[in-house]
Order: structure tokens, then sequence, then C-alpha cells
């Protein structure tokens, strides 16, 4: 019999038992975090980061990043999965919850949507139900270490119940919207919300 074609790490590792309940469909496990990104990495200097909440708003509100750092925070311990078929399991971030943010806000009760946008002119759009009740955090720390500029810092989005291109990196700030607003990958065909458990990669999932 000859060598296969395909090489064995191809098609990720044989899962666990105890693991096979927390991989999505179609993705296979990694140990490691591979960095995909459209465009070049932007380095964001600290002094110069702020954090905004705009559009549907009573009045926006912004956060310098000392400002930021100061908000209640938590560690979270979550799977990420991305659409590129990866899955990487427990995963430990600190970071400033979503619910937090929106506390500080008055939301226009027209607001139905976020506009997540980032230094790089990186967008993506969600329900902000997908944001709340604690399914979503700015993350500026990965495995206790500052998050890296490949990875998104030095603070990126992170939902991590939907595909890993939701979770957007270099976060700038949020526009609550009244009707949604297709992001970067969203234009070029991907699903407007990307559930990895119902394998919404694209759009006609």
């Amino acid at each position: 019999m000859g060598e296969r074609f395909v090489s064995r790490g191809f098609f990720g590792r044989r899962r666990q038992p105890e693991q096979a309940g927390r991989i999505p469909p179609g993705q296979y496990l990694v140990d490691d975090w591979p960095v995909l990104s459209a465009g070049p990495t932007p380095r964001i200097r600290l002094d110069q980061w702020r954090f905004t909440i705009e559009g549907l708003v009573r009045q926006p509100v912004s956060w310098s990043w000392d400002e930021f750092l100061k908000l209640p925070s938590k560690t979270y311990l979550v799977d990420i999965s991305c659409v590129t078929k990866w899955t990487k399991l427990d995963m430990k971030w600190q970071g400033v919850s979503v619910d937090t943010l929106f506390q500080a806000v008055s939301l226009d009760p027209r607001a139905a949507f976020v506009t997540a946008y980032s230094y790089g002119d990186y967008t993506t759009n969600l329900p902000i139900p997908d944001l709340l009740n604690d399914q979503a955090f700015i993350a500026y720390q990965q495995d206790e270490k500052p998050l890296t500029p490949e990875h998104g810092g030095p603070a990126r989005l992170v939902v991590p119940h939907l595909y890993f291109w939701k979770s957007a990196k270099w976060i700038q700030g949020f526009r609550l919207e009244e009707r949604e607003r297709l992001g970067f990958w969203e234009n070029l065909g991907y699903h407007r919300r990307g559930d990895p458990w119902k394998e919404e990669r694209y759009s006609g999932d």
C-alpha cells in the first residue's frame, strides 16, 4: 500500500472522548494558536489607544488604556473555533465583560446591532444579544501575558460562542445601530452570524 498523499497532520488530532462534545462539527484540535490576519498588523501605542462606545447611545463614552485597565475585569477560560476549521480548548483570558462596558452608557431603545470596529479599519457585525450576559469580553491578556499585536493586542474583542472572525482584533470601539451593517468578512461572503455549532461559515449556510 502506497504512502498517503495527504499528511496525517492535515486532519488534526483524533478527538478524545471527554473533548468530543466540545468541538463543533467540521473542526479539528490544535495545540498552538494560528495567526490569521487580512492586511498588515497595526501597532498601537498604549498612550494613543482608546475604546469608544458610540452611535445609538445617549452620550458616547470613551476610555484611555489606563482608564480601561481600572475597570472591573475577570478571568475567562473558553474554547475558540476558527472558521478555517481549527479549535483550541481552554484558552485563558483576562478582560472586561461587555456587560460592564454597557453599564456606562444609556442605550437607545432602537439599538439592535453592534458594529465592532478596529484600528486598521476592520469591522464585524453582531446582534446585541450575542454580546450580553457575560458572553463576550474585551481581552488584554492571554495566558497571563499581554496580548501581542499578532493576536490582536493590545486589546481584542472575544466572542467565544461564534467563529473567531467575530472576535475583532485591535478593537477600537462599538457603534450601536438600528440595522445590521455587514462587516469586512461578511461583505466578502461570510455568514452574518457565524455559529460554529450550526457551521454558519458562509452566507448560504
